[in-house]
């Protein structure tokens, strides 16, 4: 298991016509890898994140609970075929299209659990929920279906609470160290897409 890259993102606004009540809404959601294996620089990790990343906001993302947002890299392909067919181009996704700050390698939302401690490099995370998509990763995808597809899929990816602050560069290995492991990142993803179907927000 390892880091592929660290992405950050400043607020800008964001196109799209994927919500009933806004045309453009601001959002950091377009992240810039700015550490890949084939240029590993050392990036500063704060307990709000990736320094110098932004929210637009902080009622829903980032703080201190949901500092980094990590996704695997294991579901781009998945994407890539979804979005491709949907918006009938041709879609090649960089590393951090989710809006995530991590991209890794070797660990699924089946396998990790709320309450477990992930070392990366030489700094150590807890887990703390899944990620819920809104309209604004729709927005992004440019597929108005794609909030509903990342809970249905079960590739939610999910947030860190920061407990060791320092540098960190893509290319570090992770360990994965076991809590109580109750609730995995799956059964949390499978419990809110259940209650979204309940209330009908997918139709």
């Amino acid at each position: 298991m390892r880091l592929l890259s660290i992405s950050s993102g400043k607020v800008m606004p964001l196109f799209g016509s994927h919500h009933p009540n806004y045309s453009t809404v601001a959002s950091a959601i377009n992240k810039q890898a700015i550490s890949t294996l084939a240029s590993p620089a050392p990036v500063e990790i704060t307990r709000l994140g990736v320094a110098g990343d932004e929210q637009a906001d902080p009622s829903v993302h980032g703080g201190i609970e949901k500092a980094i947002y990590v996704y695997p890299i294991e579901h781009y392909a998945f994407w890539s075929e979804l979005l491709t067919r949907e918006t009938k181009k041709s879609v090649e996704l960089p590393l951090g299209a989710f809006g995530e700050n991590f991209t890794i390698e070797g660990l699924l939302e089946t396998e990790i659990f709320v309450g477990d401690q992930m070392q990366i490099g030489d700094l150590q995370f807890t887990v703390v929920k899944l990620r819920e998509p809104c309209f604004k990763f729709n927005a992004k995808m440019g597929y108005k279906g794609a909030a509903k597809a990342m809970l249905q899929s079960g590739f939610s990816g999910w947030y860190l609470r920061v407990n060791q602050t320092g540098a960190l560069s893509a290319g570090a290995e992770i360990q994965v160290l076991p809590g109580q492991r109750i609730t995995s990142i799956a059964d949390q993803n499978q419990a809110h897409f259940n209650r979204g179907n309940q209330k009908n927000l997918w139709d």
